[in-house]
Formats: structure tokens, C-alpha cells, sequence
């Protein structure tokens, strides 16, 4: 029997963890590669990020104000694959240190407030379920309340097959959101990130005054394995990505990560329609512009009758006793 016995001196220093770019194959140190808000230096590469690194990078420092963090899914369909969907939620909480695949509240980005809203693809990769929902719901109804803008940071492999018809009604509860804001005539921007797909981006995700995305971002309702398999035809190299979408006109522009915080500003800037720094508008004196009206209220209505049916098996509480909770 062979035995093999290693020797290392005591004084000896440890040979310093390097990181591999998963594109060009260039490695460099992890520090270095944070600094430089998570792009490889050599090749430029923008790796995917978590929620709460977003919100570092786009929101003004000490800016954000967390909201609708109580809100909790429960297990609806009983679901079980591998392992009971609630576990399978204990344990995407435990990985990614969140509650859900998204994180909202209030902040300033380049000193313009706004409702900011980030997905996080590593929560069940970024699922849309019930809360995921929502969320984005009550960010749009903040953003209409108190006529702000509302950002959100898409990143998503669609809907959560764990629950089922529910999960895919968050499609059009959160495109109807989008028509409170859009009656509110609050400015909504949209930045998608690898990858922002399925539910995701056929719901919601395109459907801002303004759609941007990373360079490299992979952006489709449908994979491209499945296409060609169904279609029988064979895609161009670049389907899906952020940079044949903006050739297609599906995208306003691709912008590197470096400059993501200061486009966004501006488009805030530029979208405010004459608003003043004190959030008050031209007209009467000091007075903000109208809330949402008709149509706003229409689709409220008609989403909220829907909503309210599972809202009660979904989240364990009624809309009621839900808005009577204390924002965390």
C-alpha cells in the first residue's frame, strides 16, 4: 500500500485565492474583481450579482428603506418534488440571506427618490411566485401614492412551477400594476440582468418607459434549445442577448454596469415632467399632481378581486389585515 505523506513549513503563506473569469478564462483576485462592481477586468464580463449588491451599487448610499419584507409565501398546492416546497424555501432563504427573489422599498439613486425594487436570481432563480407578486404590486402602488418613480432590476427564470396557476397569475396582476403607475404618470425603468426571462419579461419587465439592460444580459420568454428543437431551425449565435434586443428595437439601450447608476439618475431626471427637488409640481401652489384616477382605479379593481380570492391561502392573511402591518 502506497503512502503518501506531505510537508508544509510552518511560516509557510498560503497561496491567496484566485478567481477565474467564467468568459475568458483570466483569473485575477476576488477583492480586485469586486471593486470593479463585479466585471472582469480583462475581458469585461458582467457576472450576476444578488439583490442586495444591486441595491449597493444603484442606490445612494444609506438611501434604502426596505419594505414588505413581512410578506411570506406559504404552500398553497402542497407541492412536492425532490422536497416539500417549503423546505425547498427554508433552504433558498438560508443560501441567499433573503426572504424572497426580491427586495423593495424606498431610495434615491444619483439623489432622484424613487421606489427601487431588485430581483435576485439565486432565490429559486429568481422565480416569480405569489410574493414575488406582490411585492412588485405594492411597490407600483407606492410609486403611484406618493409619485415617485419606480426602478426595478429584472433578473428571472420565470414562474415558480411550485405554485402552479397562481404563480402564473402574477403575470397579469403585475402587468395591471404597471397601469397604476402608468396612470399616476410616475416614470417606470426597467434594467434587466442576466438573465431576465420566461414570466418575467413577457409580463412587467417590458412593459417600462424605459428598457435597458447589462451587457451580455441573456433576455428570451422562450430557451433557445427549445426553439430550435420545435422549430426545427437553427438561431443566430447572439439570440437572446441584450445586444441583438436592441437591434430588434426590444431594448432603449445596453449599458455597461459601470455607468448603470448614472443613466438611470438621469433617466429619473429627465422623466420627473418638470417636478421640482421637493417632489411638488408646477400648478397650484405646491400642489402634487392627481393620484391615480379611472383607469387606474379600474384596474385595480379588477385585479384586486382576483388577488383577494388567493391572497388569503397564498399569504396566509387578508389584504385587510396584510396593509394594517407595519412596513419593515
Amino acid at each position: 500500500m502506497a503512502v503518501t505523506v506531505e510537508f508544509a513549513r510552518r511560516d509557510a503563506v498560503p497561496e491567496p485565492h484566485r478567481w477565474t473569469c467564467p468568459k475568458c478564462g483570466q483569473g485575477d483576485d476576488p477583492e480586485t474583481v469586486k471593486a470593479n462592481l463585479s466585471v472582469c477586468p480583462h475581458c469585461g464580463h458582467h457576472l450576476r450579482i444578488g439583490a442586495r449588491e444591486r441595491i449597493a451599487q444603484l442606490a445612494d448610499t444609506g438611501s434604502f428603506i426596505e419594505r414588505w419584507s413581512h410578506l411570506r409565501t406559504l404552500d398553497p398546492l402542497g407541492f412536492n418534488d425532490l422536497m416539500p416546497y417549503p423546505e425547498r424555501l427554508r433552504d433558498a432563504q438560508a443560501t441567499s440571506g433573503l426572504s424572497e427573489a426580491i427586495v423593495g422599498g424606498n431610495a434615491s439613486i444619483g439623489e432622484a427618490p424613487c421606489i427601487f425594487a431588485a430581483m435576485d436570481f439565486s432565490f429559486l432563480g429568481g422565480s416569480m411566485g405569489s410574493v414575488v407578486g406582490e411585492r412588485l404590486w405594492r411597490a407600483a402602488e407606492a410609486a403611484a401614492a406618493e409619485h415617485l418613480p419606480l426602478v426595478v432590476v429584472a433578473s428571472s427564470g420565470g414562474a415558480r412551477m411550485q405554485e402552479g396557476a397562481i404563480s402564473l397569475m402574477q403575470m397579469a396582476k403585475t402587468s395591471c400594476a404597471v397601469d397604476l403607475v402608468n396612470e399616476a404618470r410616475a416614470p417606470f425603468v426597467v434594467v434587466m440582468a442576466d438573465p431576465c426571462t420566461g414570466g418575467v419579461v413577457a409580463s412587467f419587465a417590458s412593459l417600462a418607459d424605459i428598457c435597458v439592460a447589462e451587457p451580455g444580459a441573456l433576455l428570451y420568454f422562450t430557451g433557445p434549445r427549445v426553439i430550435a428543437e420545435t422549430t426545427k431551425e437553427s438561431l443566430p449565435p447572439d439570440f437572446g442577448s441584450a445586444e441583438r434586443n436592441l437591434q430588434l428595437g426590444h431594448l432603449d439601450a445596453v449599458i455597461p454596469r459601470h455607468e448603470l447608476k448614472a443613466r438611470v439618475a438621469t433617466y429619473l431626471r429627465l422623466l420627473k415632467g418638470g417636478g421640482q427637488g421637493d417632489g411638488t409640481y408646477p400648478g397650484s401652489a405646491g400642489q402634487r399632481r392627481r393620484g391615480p384616477g379611472g383607469m387606474a382605479q379600474a384596474t385595480a379593481r379588477r385585479a384586486g378581486s382576483a388577488v383577494t380570492r388567493v391572497r388569503s391561502v397564498v399569504l396566509g392573511r387578508d389584504r385587510a389585515s396584510a396593509e394594517s402591518d407595519q412596513d419593515s
